[in-house]
């Protein structure tokens, strides 16, 4: 009896992928294998990777545009949290998981699977993300990783899917290991593995080089309702074209690169290199709307407690979770104030937020300037300082030496 009857798969088009149809079938016993394929904004001819699928042996393949989803119920959610693992990465491919996780649960559904399979390691994130979404949501499903447990080279990989048709790489193979989608690219291995070897320019796609960009800064306007960006330039835009064109217009004064050397859930530090040019220049516009219309005890118990811990959340494969599910209500709460709108300025690399503006802005010139007309009672400010620094006064007294 096989693992499963029938499973569908998560298929990239690539090598393992590929080689996981013939191998769930001949190796594990399924009896059918349903390929499904998400277009996630990655620029790939998704209807050669679906053929290329049928081909490798699937009984049916999908593939399903999901970019508007992505945008706003994903990547617009974790911006409204300013969500960035270890306070820098914006979570392009974390964010792409669990709506993977989604659709195959679906299909599984629509096509009478009984199992899901996905082509990860036992090393990378993406595994436990899989698992543990698609466990969420239907934990009926068997989740099966065959990559996990193959135990194939590369070599030995390409020679198994030889032996059921599936062709060899006709180009030489990227020395670097790349996931694209819309929201960004992340790029590891080759030179990279090496934290102290600059990454050469050639893994750079979304992105120039300072040297090529503009001699003159780019002026941006970003206008935001209720947390969510809604225009640019005061023309209003829809969310994918939105990610899109700012992705083009940040990318090309240079912003959007990220170096860094990151903690993996498995316990194993990581060198990556990623572009994600929009959401950097929309999470840090955000921020600046968020100082300008929350009150300060909310502003700093967001930024202490709730942002880290929901991107960890994200970044650990728990979007489904009941705690990120709680997070969210607080941050939607939050969002109802923050419309408004910021002017950044990009230049040669730098993302700079240089006017902020909105209705509900907290900000009073009258209170904050220094001029002599200013209502502010300078006297009352005696009193406060009394009382705010007094437990300062009695520890002094019963600790200080005689």
């Amino acid at each position: 009896m096989g693992r499963a009857k029938k499973v569908v798969l998560a298929y990239s088009g690539g090598v393992d992928t590929s080689v996981c149809i013939p191998y769930l079938m001949n190796e594990w016993g399924c009896e059918a294998v349903v390929a499904l394929s998400a277009d996630l904004g990655q620029g790939e001819d998704l209807e050669a990777i679906r053929q290329k699928a049928l081909k490798s042996g699937a009984a049916e393949a999908y593939v399903e545009d999901v970019r508007q989803e992505f945008i706003e119920q994903y990547a617009f959610p974790a911006l409204q949290s300013n969500a960035l693992y270890e306070g820098r990465y914006p979570l392009a491919t974390a964010l792409a998981r669990p709506l993977i996780a989604k659709i195959l649960v679906d299909i599984a559904h629509k096509t009478g699977c009984d199992a899901v399979a996905h082509g990860c390691t036992g090393k990378g994130n993406d595994q436990v993300r899989f698992d543990v979404s698609i466990a969420a949501l239907d934990p009926t499903l068997k989740v099966l990783a065959p990559a996990r447990e193959w135990g194939f080279s590369r070599q030995e990989t390409i020679e198994y899917g030889e032996k059921y048709g599936i062709p060899s790489p006709v180009k030489k193979k990227s020395a670097y290991s790349i996931d694209q989608n819309l929201l960004g690219r992340s790029i590891e291995c080759g030179i990279l593995e090496d934290p102290w070897a600059e990454p050469p320019e050639e893994v750079y796609a979304m992105t120039k080089s300072v040297n090529d960009c503009p001699a003159e800064p780019t002026y941006v306007e970003i206008q935001f309702v209720q947390g969510i960006p809604v225009a640019l330039d005061g023309e209003n835009i829809k969310p994918v074209e939105l990610v899109d064109r700012l992705n083009q217009i940040a990318g090309d004064n240079g912003v959007g690169r990220i170096d860094m050397l990151e903690n993996r859930l498995v316990g194993i530090k990581s060198r990556e290199i990623y572009e994600s040019p929009a959401m950097l220049v929309l999470i840090r516009a955000h921020q600046e709307l968020e100082a300008l219309t929350l009150p300060k005890e909310v502003t700093f118990y967001k930024q202490q407690q709730i942002e880290a811990t929901y991107a960890q959340l994200v970044y650990n494969g728990l979007w489904y979770s009941p705690l990120k599910m709680a997070l969210d209500g607080f941050v939607r709460e939050t969002q109802q104030v923050v419309t408004g709108t910021a002017r950044v300025k990009l230049h040669r690399g730098t993302c700079t937020v240089v006017g902020r503006k909105a209705k509900l802005s907290l900000y009073s010139e009258e209170l904050s300037t220094y001029t002599s007309s200013d209502t502010f009672d300078h006297k009352a400010a005696e009193g406060f300082i009394y009382v705010w620094g007094l437990p300062t006064r009695v520890w002094s007294q019963v600790h200080r030496k005689p």
